[in-house]
């Protein structure tokens, strides 16, 4: 990432004064729970999204990606405002937003931004650039504010600026996340807690298997899940959907027969969170083994019940369990991007050419599959 000094010098002809990177997510466990105030267990890849930056006393931000055509991207004093300004940018130009609405003394600034995170892939992409342009503003101006507060004002630059009604997750696991562990965060009152995920300890592997079918949440699928979710939440008489507990999910579904398709959505959700409290359980017990199967539950719920997956998800999930893989699970909004599986190491290399072979013979394009574990959270590298 401290390349991303010498391109910003190439760029705008004056050196940066510093470095900061965010990295991209996968979710283990835990989808679309966020957005309805329940669990989830995402861990930072080391796949990262670098942002070097110098201030600027104008007011004006200049923005340049080394990674999409186009040259610099100039945006003005008052074009800063939610829906002017359009692509990639408004990810960034929504953190310089989010941070003036809440009051902080933030003037201009170039950027220059290198990232090796896949695009579409269901990895966060753009929650890495939003942390990562947060974390270079709060740097430049000396904020000082809190990992938290940095997460919670890049969701905001995500969902009134950029447009995309997503949770909290991607941002809070690209600020807060630890190297060597997966966090479990309570997505309500935003409480965390890191728990260890050494799969090598283990005799175990967690792969990402990257379908290239490339998704876009501002579609509008993820915003009916959602507002269906309120909807639904509404008719039980509920703050959210994670207040439906568990043992009464079946009395709930009945309640909504009369509604359609959102007695799927409850039950999806409530069980969800019910399946990442026993990833936790497992993980606490020292035994990543036996969560598997939950992983692999978790993804035949959103395939039947929330209808999120696509058939190059399901043909991953199929081969690789097929193939010897302990479990499997898309992660992420769906509709494409990207699967996780977890096998064991003797056996990872059986499965990832068992996918692709599938792949091949569906006729579908070949899939990018690599290992990960878990790394550290935002931080300055320059």
């Amino acid at each position: 990432m401290t390349a991303a000094a010498t391109a910003f010098r190439g760029v705008y002809g004056t050196g940066c004064e510093g470095v900061w990177a965010a990295p991209g997510r996968v979710n283990l466990i835990g989808e679309y729970t966020d957005v309805n105030d329940g669990f989830v267990m995402p861990l930072a890849l080391p796949l990262r999204t670098g942002v070097a930056a110098r201030a600027r006393a104008d007011g004006r931000l200049r923005l340049h990606s080394a990674d999409i055509p186009g040259g610099v991207v100039t945006v003005a004093p008052d074009e800063l405002r939610p829906g002017a300004v359009r692509g990639w940018a408004a990810y960034p130009a929504g953190v310089l937003w989010a941070l003036r609405e809440a009051g902080h003394a933030v003037a201009g600034a170039d950027l220059h931004v290198e990232s090796d995170v896949p695009v579409g892939a269901g990895l966060s992409s753009s929650a890495a650039l939003e942390v990562a342009t947060a974390l270079a503003l709060d740097g430049l101006y000396g904020l000082g504010l809190a990992r938290p507060e940095l997460a919670r004002l890049a969701r905001r630059a995500e969902n009134a600026f950029a447009g995309v009604p997503c949770g909290i997750m991607d941002q809070t696991a690209a600020a807060c996340c630890e190297a060597g562990h997966v966090l479990f965060l309570d997505t309500r009152d935003l409480t965390r807690r890191h728990l260890p995920f050494d799969l090598a300890a283990h005799g175990l592997r967690l792969l990402v298997v990257d379908t290239r079918v490339k998704h876009d949440l501002g579609e509008g699928e993820y915003a009916r899940r959602r507002a269906g979710c309120e909807a639904a939440a509404r008719a039980l008489g509920v703050r959210a959907l994670r207040d439906v507990p568990y043992g009464e999910l079946d009395v709930a579904v009945r309640e909504l027969r009369a509604v359609p398709g959102a007695g799927a959505l409850v039950r999806h959700v409530v069980s969800e969170n019910e399946r990442v409290r026993a990833v936790a359980a497992l993980l606490d017990a020292g035994d990543p083994r036996a969560t598997g199967p939950l992983l692999t539950a978790g993804h035949a719920s959103l395939r039947d019940d929330f209808a999120v997956s696509c058939p190059e998800l399901d043909l991953v999930v199929a081969t690789a369990t097929g193939a010897g893989a302990l479990g499997a699970r898309m992660t992420g909004g769906g509709f494409g991007g990207s699967a996780v599986v977890l096998t064991d190491e003797t056996t990872a290399d059986t499965v990832e050419r068992a996918v692709t072979a599938a792949f091949a013979a569906a006729g579908y394009a070949t899939p990018r599959v690599f290992a990960v574990e878990a790394g550290e959270g935002a931080r300055r590298v320059g």
